[in-house]
């Protein structure tokens, strides 16, 4: 019986029988798969050939043609001028805060509704977290919220070092906004575009326009390569010194020469080789994503106290993932209740983000807002969003129909 590598909706892998890794070879994955999950890995159908070409010519490192032929083709899709490939979206996170020049006791500002790894590189840095509330109708970083907290940054003489906007579940953030808010003050911003690849914002790419933007290639993404990130920018000088960070910061030399130090974040060419023949089918994922979410809209629009994920008309987002909320006094069942009832029926889903001003790991940290983010977390909902059969969709709409109690 053919085995092939399966990834949870956080992208770690474990050997199981329900995903084949390359259509037409044949595996247990021809039976229908037990359970239905949040975002599993999609191939294109090109992954082999490519890993084959790779391996073939001798290419396993993070060096040569593969990896520099994907970082052209990120670069491209991000509408960028300059790109690094490395070996996860933290890494990238990790790269553009030491080249905005964070350093330890500096204050690095974010939306507190957002995953740790956005953060957690600057605090392993030793820099400050401060959190931001998010709009309710974005559900992404509050630029009056901002604008009022640079002011009063300001006048204390205590401005971040880097503002970090999250682009949630493939929405973009008003990234022109907070530019120009943070450009005021001469704060740099490094957008956290990690959910949202093929994503836009006033009809350009996620992230475009922000000093650096970092992407994520795990596992769960609409493009993966089962692992990797990306740091891409405009800016020549910034990716010229994340990529020396990436490198253990070698200096050029017949020796090993180093000023500084740096880290092993370069993508091997291996997952390279996977991820290129991944991204050219970027816009048919986020257009089926989207369909997957109107079909979630349509079928559930009825139910009283359950309202999806809106979309600005600033942007048009992936939907990476569909999320909704759910008013418990409305629907008659909580969140959690029906978060239950889909675990019992073979559904995968998961509370949205639990805000970071709320985690044990960042206690004490300042936060800012009303608790928009929150609420949504105390109501928030993801739904599966990958690759499924109307018939599994159609699973998940009526467990989710046969909770309410309204």
């Amino acid at each position: 019986m053919a085995l092939a590598l399966r990834l949870d909706a956080t992208g770690n892998g474990a050997l199981g029988e329900n995903v084949c890794l390359f259509p037409g070879r044949p595996a247990a994955a021809t039976r229908p798969r037990s359970r239905i999950l949040l975002s599993p890995p999609q191939l294109a159908g090109g992954e082999l050939a490519s890993l084959d070409h790779t391996l073939a010519a001798g290419w396993i490192a993070p060096a040569g043609p593969v990896p520099e032929a994907f970082e052209q083709a990120v670069r491209a899709a991000a509408g960028t001028d300059y790109g690094l490939a490395t070996s996860s979206g933290t890494a990238a996170l990790h790269l553009g805060f030491r080249v905005l020049g964070v350093e330890r006791g500096d204050e690095v500002w974010t939306s507190t509704l957002t995953f740790v790894a956005t953060l957690a590189p600057a605090v392993q840095m030793g820099a400050r977290p401060r959190f931001l509330d998010v709009a309710p109708e974005s559900w992404t970083l509050d630029p009056n919220l901002l604008e009022d907290r640079l002011a009063q940054a300001a006048t204390k003489g205590r401005l971040p070092r880097a503002v970090v906007p999250v682009d949630l579940y493939g929405q973009c953030a008003d990234l022109d906004a907070i530019i120009a808010l943070c450009g005021r003050w001469g704060v740099p911003v490094l957008s956290d575009s990690a959910e949202a690849l093929g994503a836009e914002y006033r009809g350009r790419p996620a992230g475009k326009g922000a000093a650096l933007t970092a992407f994520s290639f795990n596992g769960n993404k609409i493009v993966t390569a089962g692992g990797g990130g990306a740091l891409v920018s405009d800016d020549a000088v910034l990716i010229s010194r994340a990529r020396h960070l990436a490198s253990q910061a070698k200096e050029v030399a017949p020796h090993y020469q180093h000023e500084t130090t740096g880290y092993s974040y370069g993508l091997s060419s291996v997952l390279a080789a996977v991820g290129l023949a991944q991204i050219g089918a970027l816009a048919d994922r986020v257009a089926a994503r989207r369909a997957v979410f109107a079909r979630y809209a349509l079928r559930l629009s009825d139910l009283p106290g359950l309202v999806m994920m809106p979309e600005p008309g600033w942007g048009r987002s992936s939907r990476w993932l569909t999320a909704l909320t759910i008013d418990a006094a409305r629907f008659g069942a909580t969140r959690e209740q029906v978060r239950q009832a889909l675990d019992a029926a073979g559904v995968e889903s998961r509370p949205v983000w639990k805000p970071l001003h709320l985690q044990p790991a960042f206690r004490g940290a300042p936060f800012h807002g009303s608790g928009v983010a929150g609420r949504l977390f105390d109501g928030g909902l993801c739904l599966p969003s990958g690759a499924m059969t109307p018939a599994e969709q159609d699973h998940v709409i009526d467990t989710i129909r046969a909770c309410c109690r309204a």
